[in-house]
């Protein structure tokens, strides 16, 4: 398989292992960002000993953790030893190891261990407290994908691993500009598009092919009953939560346009009080994020909106699962059509204010005003989608345009409008910005342009 980027997550990882000491670093992010295979490049020519996690019996995962240590060995012996405790089975793979390079000790999947050994943390900080310690030749990851599990129970003040850890890899999908780089042969429309339905997952982007449309690899890879991704959503879920029924209707109700409480308790059909249970849940996996309205004014629980983050789910529970009765009734290529084909371009229209605010965070990054922070705006007068607040007392605020502009004069008054409703008691400078599919030829000196061929030329230059 192809690997992408990661250049920073791998040197940092390398540095920590030519290091003069036991190291110890979690890795953890969302299911399919590729937090695997990063410690696969990582190890491959290093000696490992990985164990990735599954729901079964504490004997078997400690059975294959011995096996998986006499292959790194070449010790058969290994293989041969019965021990059901992992303090045990710890301390006899480190006897077998010989002087020289570093061991690293993959756990993958950390939570699984867990569940069938809860033990297993007071485990590894009694050994990073003591033997570990003094022989400066060990290198454990923790690797875990449910990220309020990897926060509370390995990073978190009450776990017994607190304060051992040498660092960590918040693993987070790529952003555009390197999710491009899985489609190079690709427009920067096509690419924003595959964007806009894989995300920087690239677990998903691989089975983009950029040798066909982006219609052709919605139809065989998404709408086909056989297709890598048709129930890839489906399987995704089923692995993380129970009560599927009520996630997938809370679900199905955040991809359809409900942001508040009110309208997806409303919407999906799950009381009140459930309701923020269930959200949590979905937050804490890092499918649901929870958003504010960004200004210089106090904002107040009531004005709390929740979004789908993940772009397949919000594909697949848009377009998909709301027409599985007829998708199984008709071919991909007429789904397409009939399903997708009249609303996608406007879908494509909300997904590029999401890619907006990510350039311009981008952009941020490289200038010289400071602190900032990017989001939107909306009260009950307003929307708007792309408001940057720095700290050199500068604020700008944006409209996003996918479609044709039919006219950059109606476009730009259509921006001040909104401009005159946002509140700005300090009397900070507005800076006005268009961002827009194509370019706009007819331009003002007051405002700001950013053309999809722009955006993309934002990214840094060791990806340009």
């Amino acid at each position: 398989m192809d690997f992408f980027g990661r250049n920073k997550e791998l040197a940092y990882l390398k540095e920590a292992y030519l290091s003069n000491k036991t190291e110890f670093i979690p890795i953890y992010g969302r299911r399919r960002v590729g937090k695997s295979e990063l410690i696969r490049q990582f190890c491959s020519d290093k000696p490992h000993v990985y164990l990735m996690g599954k729901q079964a019996l504490a004997e078997l995962q400690i059975t294959e953790f011995m096996n998986e240590g006499a292959r790194c060995f070449k010790q058969p012996l290994l293989r041969e030893t019965q021990t059901r405790d992992w303090k045990k089975a710890l301390q006899l793979l480190i006897d077998h190891k010989k002087e020289g390079k570093k061991l690293i000790i993959v756990f993958d999947e950390f939570q699984w261990l867990v569940a069938a050994s809860p033990e297993l943390p007071s485990i590894l900080q009694e050994l990073l407290d003591t033997e570990w310690k003094k022989r400066r030749d060990i290198f454990l990851i923790l690797c875990g994908s449910y990220l309020g599990f990897m926060e509370k129970e390995v990073l978190g003040e009450k776990s017994p691993l607190f304060g051992r850890r040498s660092g960590q890899i918040f693993l987070k999908p790529f952003p555009y500009y390197e999710a491009a780089l899985f489609h190079p042969r690709w427009s920067v429309v096509d690419k924003a598009k595959a964007y806009f339905i894989c995300g920087g997952v690239p677990y998903y982007l691989l089975f983009f092919k950029d040798h066909s449309s982006i219609e052709k690899n919605i139809i065989n890879h998404i709408l086909s009953e056989f297709a890598p991704l048709f129930r890839e959503p489906d399987f995704l879920l089923r692995e993380e939560l129970r009560e599927l029924q009520k996630y997938y209707s809370i679900l199905m109700s955040l991809a359809l346009g409900s942001q508040t409480l009110p309208q997806l308790a409303q919407q999906s059909g799950v009381g009140d009080k459930k309701l923020s249970y269930y959200l949590q849940t979905l937050l804490e996996i890092g499918y649901v994020r929870r958003k504010f309205p960004l200004s210089h004014k106090k904002t107040t629980k009531n004005e709390v909106r929740f979004i789908l983050e993940d772009p397949l789910l919000r594909f697949w529970f848009f377009f998909v699962y709301p027409q599985q009765s007829y998708l199984a009734q008709v071919s991909p290529e007429q789904a397409y059509l009939a399903v997708l084909k009249p609303r996608l371009e406007s879908y494509f229209g909300v997904c590029f204010e999401n890619l907006c605010r990510e350039a311009l965070t981008c952009l941020s990054a490289k200038s010289s005003l400071g602190s900032f922070q990017v989001g939107e705006y909306w009260d009950k007068n307003v929307q708007i989608d792309v408001v940057g607040l720095y700290e050199k007392e500068k604020i700008i605020l944006g409209e996003c345009k996918w479609g044709k502009v039919k006219s950059s004069t109606a476009l730009k008054a259509e921006l001040e409008a909104k401009i005159a409703c946002f509140p700005n008691p300090k009397g900070l400078t507005i800076r006005k910005a268009l961002f827009t599919q194509k370019e706009i030829t007819k331009k003002e000196g007051d405002v700001e342009y950013y053309s999809l061929e722009k955006i993309y030329n934002l990214m840094p230059s060791k990806f340009c």
